[in-house]
């Protein structure tokens, strides 16, 4: 036998031991429908006189059905998961043009109607009070609200200035102190905005974001409540 045909015979005997890609699952997953057609398979190939156990006939079974639960689990999961879109959508359209309020310190003012905030306090103060600054940083006025205790608290610019004359409508920032233990500390405020538009999963999380006026993008789950 001549070299050429030696290597002609070792090639043909190893190619019945080849890959064969045609045969591979596609994207490298067993589906139920493989599992299942092995099973069978293995079933009417077995040994007549050595035939499988009950105990592995029956752990083959389950691992069928836990397959199966699996895949009804993803398709109820995606279903929730609709409906949860479904959910968001409807409740972004109800808060475009509705007024939210939100934690920050800047926002648009129409100064013929004013601006009624919140701010704060963590403990007792006897001067608290809230600074207004235009969108330069110039003092506008001060609202004094005096001795307070700790909590939550209101307080209302009616859109004037320290002489009483209103101010032109824009954005403007409420620096909230008090005076505690001697120190003048800065206090969270809490002011509304309104809502332009909504996205849907722009945000953390993949969570719908408002984008209010004066502020840009916030997140739904940063507002404090919706006003009317």
């Amino acid at each position: 036998m001549s070299i050429a045909n030696s290597i002609g015979t070792g090639a043909s005997v190893l190619d019945q031991y080849a890959r064969d890609d045609s045969r591979e699952v596609q994207g490298g997953e067993l589906g139920k429908d493989q599992f299942l057609t092995l099973l069978v398979t293995q079933l009417n190939n077995q040994d007549p006189l050595s035939p499988q156990e009950n105990g592995e006939f029956i752990a083959q079974l389950a691992q069928f059905s836990t397959v199966e639960g699996i895949g009804t689990l993803n398709s109820s999961m995606e279903a929730l998961l609709s409906g949860y879109q479904s959910s968001q959508a409807l409740q972004a359209s109800s808060l475009v043009g509705r007024k939210v309020i939100v934690p920050t310190d800047k926002a648009m003012v129409d100064t013929t109607e004013g601006l009624k905030g919140q701010l704060a306090l963590p403990q007792s103060s006897t001067n608290v009070y809230v600074n207004v600054l235009d969108d330069k940083g110039s003092l506008v006025t001060r609202i004094n609200l005096g001795a307070q205790d700790t909590g939550m608290h209101d307080f209302v610019w009616d859109g004037t200035d320290g002489s009483g004359n209103i101010m032109p409508p824009g954005r403007y920032k409420f620096e909230a102190q008090a005076t505690i233990d001697g120190e003048n500390k800065q206090l969270a405020t809490l002011l509304p905005a309104n809502v332009d538009s909504v996205s849907l999963g722009n945000g953390a999380g993949g969570q719908m974001t408002l984008n209010v006026a004066g502020l840009g993008s916030i997140n739904l789950s940063d507002v404090y409540s919706i006003s009317q």
